[in-house]
Formats: C-alpha cells, structure tokens, sequence
C-alpha cells in the first residue's frame, strides 16, 4: 500500500461492520450460557464444593468455560460489529533512533569549532 498522498491520521480504509442476525442470536445465547456457568461457579463456592479435590477440579473447569465462553462472545463481537479501520501511522524520523537532538537533526557546521568535532568523532557519547 503506497501511503504517498495521505498523511498522519488519514482513515487509509474504512468497512463497516456486518452486523448479521446469526452473530447476535450467538452472542444471546452464549450469554444465556455465560450467566449460567456464572451461577454454578458461584453456587459451588457458596456451598462449599470446592473442599473436596474432585469438587476443586470441577469449579475449576467451570470456571475455565467461563473464560472460553466469554473469549467467544468477544471474537464474534469484534468480527461482526466493530468496523474495520485502517489509519495512516506517523513514522518515526530516523534521527529519533539515533539518540540525535532534534537541533541536530540536520547536522553540524564544518570548520566550525574542529576540536569539539573531533572529540565527539573519537567519543560519540562526550557531553558538549
């Protein structure tokens, strides 16, 4: 993708969401299914299940769906109604990565001040 004509902040491209009627009858249901795993988790720790291993083990992969079930609610979110946005970036300068000042960015005078230069040649890190 050539970037020649826009500049920092430009929307490049721009979809609009789906928004299809099958990803909302998914979300509601694994909701549905969300708020229910939610419940036994917290029914199972109100009542003490998780003082046996076996009852340990199985509020832990409760909670587990809990965590999966919710990873699927956003993937499907994100896929079918958040719009698909791509926005020109700044580029850094490639004196920024050199640890050059931004006064030095264009370089210095020749002849003016040799020593100085020829300190800074031999010790790049020598403070002026």
């Amino acid at each position: 993708m050539s970037s020649s004509g826009s500049t920092y902040g430009d929307i490049h491209r721009y979809e609009p969401a789906r928004e299809s009627t099958a990803a909302t009858l998914a979300i509601v249901l694994l909701t549905v299914v969300e708020v229910v795993f939610v419940f036994m988790f917290t029914y199972g720790l109100v009542e003490g299940w998780a003082l046996s291993d076996t009852g340990n083990m199985f509020l832990g992969g409760i909670l587990a769906v809990v965590f999966i079930d919710l990873a699927f609610i956003l993937v499907l979110y994100r896929k079918e109604f958040l719009p698909d946005v791509i926005i020109v970036k700044k580029r850094r300068r490639k004196w920024e990565d050199l640890y050059v000042r931004e006064e030095d960015a264009d370089g210095a005078d020749i002849g003016v001040d040799a020593w100085e230069q020829v300190k800074r040649a031999v010790y790049p890190y020598y403070k002026r």
